[in-house]
């Protein structure tokens, strides 16, 4: 698989990580609902997610070039991994902690800053770790 075509994927697991969000969501506008801001707040972050997939899909060659390639496969890994996740956690606390990890790993991607990537992604695995063992 070529480095553009990885961008692509990655891409489109954080597009997945988004749908993923959303669904969450609407379980947490379900009674008892969470508070409004608290829904409001993980739609705009949902929202930023998807913003941050379409701009990979745009910039794959950039960014392809950038370095990024030796933590492709593990950021192809991770999104998939928190893919499958964001849809079974349950106390939106943990919802927005991992949404903002997301986040903050797409920025990263964007930027073209293949340095900037491996805080948010190691976060994101010790975030998906604690979920599994059942850590708060």
């Amino acid at each position: 698989m070529s480095p553009a075509s990885n961008i692509e994927t990655i891409a489109s697991q954080l597009s997945d990580c988004a749908a993923a969000l959303h669904r969450r969501i609407l379980l947490a506008m379900r009674p008892p609902a969470a508070p409004q801001a608290e829904i409001q707040a993980l739609f705009g972050r949902e929202v930023a997610l998807r913003m941050c997939a379409n701009g990979l899909y745009l910039d794959a060659a950039r960014l392809a070039a950038s370095g990024l390639e030796p933590a492709q496969q593990q950021v192809l890994a991770v999104t998939a991994r928190a893919r499958a996740t964001l849809e079974h956690i349950q106390h939106i606390k943990d919802v927005f902690d991992f949404s903002a990890e997301l986040l903050a790993l797409g920025a990263a991607i964007a930027s073209g800053k293949p340095e900037h990537v491996l805080k948010p992604l190691e976060n994101i695995k010790h975030q998906l770790d604690a979920l599994d063992h059942g850590a708060p």
